[in-house]
């Protein structure tokens, strides 16, 4: 099927605007890429094409999908590098500046998994991991982040986890590194607010690769594409928000967000009196979410200052 310009007006569109999505050789990077490039928006597509645990490498993944959005009508170019080096990360961006003069959006989709319990997690589990999912949002976001301060434009879009958030057994390296992406989008979000730069992230459950052997039966209607339209929308111009989690799969959008409980003041406070008070430390109801730093410390403030 085409991209057809009139669809693209009566709706939302990206016009203009270039967009780099890593690990867009398939699952979930390529439906976005997909409904991007719909919109009108012009795409590089970097895969390295490796396996499931990271190695290898096949330069086919991210050039068929170029060629499939390019015979929709759409524009796109391949990338092959690695988002796991600074120099990866750099020719990446380049490839969108020599083939489009700009970059707009970026959405850090690249991953690898090697699990392991963590009493058998070797030191090879946890460096490539956190190489492709973290350090690989670094590598390829700051050349980024230079031009969208200058053109004081930019949405990025990073891909956390539940493993992450809440946890998983069997994928400390992971969910570290995905939890990771949180504190690292929570920051890129206030550095990116007095230069129209939005920063936010996604934690999908789809059905890919990656995940085809953890979901059994349910992962028939965790369609990859069903991601992508909340990854368009935080890649849109309209979009305000900006620091903010999202759970996504399955047709079903949910905030998840980090919250603090009104918690217990004692200004002499002692290891008993945490004993003592532990259910009211830890009652959720009435509690605030703070937005950085500067708020959480305001919560602070509010109970010290006449103490």
């Amino acid at each position: 099927m085409g991209f057809h310009r009139k669809d693209i007006m009566s709706t939302l569109g990206f016009d203009g605007k270039v967009a780099v999505i890593t690990g867009a050789g398939g699952g979930l990077g390529r439906q976005h890429a997909l409904l991007l490039a719909s919109r009108g928006a012009f795409l590089v597509i970097n895969d390295l094409g490796g396996s499931v645990d990271g190695s290898g490498a096949d330069a086919t993944a991210a050039q068929k999908v170029v060629d499939e959005i390019v015979a929709a009508g759409g524009e796109a170019v391949a990338n092959h590098d690695s988002v796991s080096t600074p120099q990866g990360g750099e020719a990446i961006i380049q490839t969108a500046i020599d083939a489009y003069g700009r970059v707009d959006i970026v959405i850090n989709n690249a991953g690898i998994l090697r699990d392991k319990t963590f009493h058998n997690m070797t030191p090879d589990f946890v460096d490539a991991v956190i190489d492709v999912h973290l350090r690989g949002a670094f590598n390829v976001t700051r050349p980024a982040w230079i031009l969208m301060r200058e053109q004081k434009y930019g949405r990025i879009i990073s891909t956390s986890s539940a493993a992450g958030i809440f946890g998983n057994f069997g994928q400390a390296n992971y969910g570290a590194a995905k939890m990771g992406l949180v504190g690292f989008t929570r920051v890129l979000a206030q550095e990116g607010a007095k230069h129209n730069i939005k920063a936010n992230a996604i934690a999908p459950l789809a059905l890919t690769r990656m995940t085809e052997a953890l979901l059994g039966p349910l992962g028939e209607k965790l369609e990859p594409g069903l991601i992508s339209p909340i990854v368009a929308w935080l890649s849109h111009e309209d979009c305000d928000v900006s620091g903010e989690v999202y759970s996504v799969g399955g047709g079903r959008v949910a905030r998840i967000f980090i919250g603090e409980t009104p918690g217990y003041f004692k200004r002499d406070l002692t290891l008993e009196d945490v004993r003592d008070n532990w259910e009211q430390i830890r009652n959720t109801e009435g509690y605030e979410i703070p937005n950085g730093v500067p708020d959480e410390t305001k919560l602070f403030w509010n109970v010290l200052k006449d103490a």
